[in-house]
C-alpha cells in the first residue's frame, strides 16, 4: 500500500478474526517502532508482546477489571503489545524539565504510530488502549521503578472491512500560516 493510502485508511479495530498473527509480522511492526525518532535519541521504550493465549488471558483478567472493564473487548485480540516507558536519558529529561514537556510520551506516540501504520500496511488491524489498570499491569510484569506501561496496542486481523469515514476536520479548520487564527 502507498503511505498516503495507509494513513488515510487506517482506523481503530476492536473486532478481530480468531486467527494468530505470525511473529514475523509482529516483528516487522516492532521494527518500524524501533526506527522512530526520539528526543536526544533516547529511545525510551520497550515493548512486551503478549501472543501466548494463557499469558494474555491472565494479563487481561488483571488489567480490565472494575472501572476498566469497558476495555475487556481487547482480550479477544490475538496479540496485545504493552508499550513500556522510562523517562529517557539525562539530556532528554533536562529538556522535559526546561520545556515542561514529557518528551518520552511524545516519543512513545511516534513509535507506536509507526507500529500501527506498519501493521495496517500488512493487513493487520490495531487499536490503542489507554483505559486499563496500569498499576496492575506493572505488577504483572514486575516492572522496575520508573517504568510504566503507557498504553496497550491490540493487534489482529479485522473481522470486516470498515468503510466509515474518519469524520476529520477540514484542513482549513486546523491550519493557519504565519499567524494563529
Amino acid at each position: 500500500m502507498e503511505l498516503e493510502q495507509v494513513i488515510a485508511s487506517r482506523h481503530s479495530v476492536r473486532k478481530f478474526q480468531d486467527k494468530p498473527v505470525a511473529r514475523e509480522k509482529i516483528n516487522l511492526c516492532l521494527d518500524a517502532a524501533r526506527l522512530a525518532p526520539s528526543a536526544c535519541n533516547s529511545q525510551p521504550w520497550h515493548f512486551i508482546v503478549l501472543d501466548e493465549p494463557k499469558v494474555k488471558d491472565a494479563f487481561c483478567q488483571e488489567v480490565f477489571t472494575g472501572v476498566y472493564a469497558i476495555s475487556k473487548w481487547a482480550a479477544k485480540a490475538p496479540v496485545l503489545i504493552a508499550a513500556v516507558s522510562d523517562k529517557g536519558n539525562f539530556t532528554s529529561r533536562m529538556g522535559n524539565f526546561f520545556r515542561r514537556t514529557e518528551f518520552y510520551l511524545v516519543d512513545h506516540g511516534i513509535a507506536c504510530e509507526h507500529l500501527v501504520l506498519r501493521a495496517w500496511d500488512l493487513g493487520i488491524g490495531s487499536c490503542w488502549i489507554g483505559w486499563f489498570n496500569s498499576d496492575k499491569a506493572a505488577r504483572f510484569f514486575h516492572l522496575p521503578g520508573g517504568q510504566k506501561i503507557e498504553h496497550l496496542i491490540a493487534l489482529g486481523y479485522p473481522t470486516q472491512e470498515n468503510t466509515a469515514t474518519h469524520g476529520r476536520k477540514k484542513l482549513e479548520e486546523i491550519v493557519s500560516y504565519n499567524a494563529y487564527k
